[in-house]
């Protein structure tokens, strides 16, 4: 008898506990628009960025063509952005230009994803790439939209990044110079007497970088 009804009681426990388990999970998904999106603020003013992606996702999944999601996508990256996050950042902002770009705001949002490329640079000696790329898009840019509003702050971004360039280019010319590697020295040097920089008065000083970049 005190099998039968031990038996019963855990038979009746496995299936609270599947009925707990499957509301549990049913809390995961299948949930309104508005709900995602409130769950994406209310971690984000608790500092959680994981769980707020983790809302973005199930929203971006199970509500594609929510008009929350724009607007989701744009508070993501800027939150993402202040806590120099820049892949997840860039990662926003990226989704965002495909899905809503428009010939109203593309001059902006292509704006945006330069400042976001030019915030990146913390080591521009480990970014030389970056660098290089960042420039190249910037001058994309001036060539694609030459009456742009934003083509100020873009000359901005460019100048600092030539002036980057220029110091890391003296910064090679010495290292190879000291190592007795003249043509090498001299490839570099070739690139400086070809800026346009050349004459800005520069010490080559790591510090400076600091001063230049964001």
């Amino acid at each position: 008898m005190m099998i039968r009804y031990i038996a019963t009681f855990a038979v009746a426990l496995f299936l609270l506990g599947g009925c707990a388990s499957k509301n549990a999970q049913e809390e995961t998904y299948n949930r309104p628009a508005a709900y995602w999106y409130k769950e994406i603020m209310k971690s984000l003013a608790a500092g959680s960025l994981d769980k707020a992606d983790d809302a973005y996702t199930s929203l971006a999944s199970e509500h594609v063509a929510s008009p929350l999601l724009k607007e989701a996508m744009m508070i993501l990256y800027r939150a993402h952005l202040e806590e120099d996050e820049y892949l997840m950042a860039n990662f926003y902002l990226d989704n965002y230009i495909k899905r809503y770009a428009s010939g109203k705001n593309i001059e902006y949002l292509k704006y945006l994803k330069i400042k976001s490329r030019f915030s990146e640079f913390k080591h521009p000696k480990r970014n030389q790439k970056l660098l290089l790329d960042t420039i190249a898009e910037a001058n994309q840019y001036e060539e694609k939209f030459p009456n742009s509003l934003y083509n100020p702050m873009v000359d901005t971004i460019l100048t600092k990044l030539y002036l980057t360039q220029l110091i890391l280019n003296k910064e090679i010319v010495s290292l190879y110079n000291r190592l007795g590697r003249q043509k090498a020295a001299a490839y570099y040097q070739e690139k400086i007497d070809k800026s346009w920089l050349k004459e800005t008065p520069i010490a080559t000083e790591t510090s400076l970088f600091r001063k230049i970049l964001p």
